[in-house]
């Protein structure tokens, strides 16, 4: 009895602690192993001696009321301890009534203890045993349990049953448990996403800077104008500018087409001093008087010849956004 005392503060410390044990409430089992027995002087003659440790074993069935605690029940067969005189054996079974108590110590592997009772039947069999009894003893237990899977363990346990009939008997021995019961599983549909690409035109820009007879110098006025320009470059990675001089057809062919690059150079400078990019962005090119825009012949249209025409073409924008398939 003492035995059963010590192992209840353990049941309790266990019962306190939440563990990761199976989803499935219900289980049944079996288990074998070997039983021994001590304190027989009560229950066999003081004329012979008897086979004390046998082959036992039994089946069991339980539910997980709580993560950590479970009711079980089950038949327990203690073995058939025969007398060395053969002339008869002493055979303990019954059924088990018991609390188990479990605590998880990994993700699939739980300690455990057992209390309860063991409604015994004590049969003596044979002409040299007397004193067949049944009746109620006490019992606890403690165990090693592994979860292969939700479905199915294995346990390594002792269960101690005081005073049955006269003697106490000892059991140790491996079990395997299958699991069931859980909820069905809400099978939630994952979304299936895809790629729903729409596509946006920026459309050209567009502006042309007047010049000065003979000079290349841009005012600061028409540098203002170039922030549209600026805008596109710094937002859109592929924008490019075009930046293309012209003048109107006074002086040689020559002059003029130096001074036709030395206009669309002073535009790109513009543009370049308040940007840090890659200036192959930005084109420069010369076209002299070969692209005029007006006649020649009077004052007003070599005034419109003088110029720089600058241009950023469209730019066709790419946006991948994911949508959820119906």
């Amino acid at each position: 009895m003492n035995k059963i005392i010590l192992m209840i503060p353990f049941a309790l410390v266990v019962s306190n602690s939440v563990h990761a044990s199976t989803d499935n409430p219900l289980y049944v089992g079996a288990r074998i192993g070997a039983s021994h027995i001590t304190n027989m002087d009560n229950a066999v003659t003081s004329v012979t001696r008897l086979k004390d440790t046998n082959f036992a074993g039994g089946v069991f069935a339980g539910y997980q009321i709580t993560p950590w605690f479970a009711l079980e029940t089950g038949y327990t067969h203690l073995g058939n301890a025969k007398l060395d005189n053969k002339q008869g054996s002493y055979e303990a079974q019954g059924a088990d009534l018991v609390t188990k108590f479990s605590y998880a110590i990994s993700y699939n592997v739980d300690i455990f203890a057992k209390a309860g009772a063991f409604y015994y039947d004590w049969n003596a069999i044979g002409s040299g045993v007397t004193s067949s009894d049944n009746g109620w003893s006490p019992t606890a237990g403690a165990g090693l349990e592994y979860f292969i899977n939700k479905d199915v363990s294995t346990r390594l346990e002792y269960q101690y049953y005081n005073d049955v009939a006269g003697p106490d008997i000892h059991f140790a021995g491996l079990g395997l448990a299958f699991h069931w019961g859980a909820p069905a599983s809400l099978v939630v549909e994952e979304p299936v996403y895809v790629n729903q690409v729409t596509i946006a035109t920026l459309e050209e820009l567009k502006l042309t800077v007047p010049f000065a007879f003979d000079s290349s110098t841009i005012t600061t006025g028409d540098a203002a104008k170039l922030a549209p320009f600026e805008k596109r470059l710094k937002e859109q990675d592929a924008a490019k500018i075009y930046v293309v001089g012209h003048t109107d057809s006074r002086g040689s062919e020559a002059y003029n087409q130096t001074l036709s690059v030395k206009r669309a150079e002073a535009v790109a400078d513009a543009l370049r001093q308040h940007l840090n990019m890659d200036s192959t962005r930005i084109i420069a090119q010369g076209r002299g008087e070969s692209d005029p825009v007006a006649s020649n012949q009077t004052e007003e249209g070599r005034e419109q010849n003088r110029r720089v025409d600058i241009i950023s073409p469209s730019l066709d924008l790419e946006t991948v956004t994911q949508v959820i398939t119906e």
